[in-house]
């Protein structure tokens, strides 16, 4: 059963940065594109970023494009972001997930899911 286990969370000043990682287990990691959600209370899922399974495509969220990036170590088997000129928008629980058939930015379309960590930017 894959396993999906983010770090790197924790609360920063805007304007600042922050790098997480996800790593996976208990599943062939190469063959999965992955992505990166984030979630405020009281709304959807929002996706973030993924990443294809050999790491040669990207897709990001409007608002994150330029700030943000994402990258994998297939040997690792772990996904990072990249987060850049943070700001205070940017807090939520941010979650790495692991794709299966489907658009990347729906939330359906992913079969594994961690359990998030909670990113807080301050002004």
């Amino acid at each position: 059963q894959g396993r999906l286990v983010e770090s790197g969370g924790g609360f920063v000043r805007a304007g600042e940065s922050l790098a997480l990682s996800c790593a996976a287990s208990g599943l062939t990691f190469s063959a999965y594109p992955m992505g990166w959600f984030r979630q405020v209370p009281g709304k959807e899922r929002e996706f973030v970023a993924g990443i294809s399974g050999s790491g040669d495509g990207t897709h990001y969220e409007n608002s994150v494009e330029g700030r943000f990036t994402i990258s994998r170590d297939n040997a690792k088997k772990t996904v990072y972001l990249q987060m850049n000129s943070l700001k205070t928008e940017d807090t939520a629980v941010y979650y790495c997930a692991a794709k299966g058939d489907g658009p990347y930015a729906a939330v359906n379309a992913y079969d594994y899911w961690g359990q998030g960590t909670q990113v807080t930017v301050f002004s």
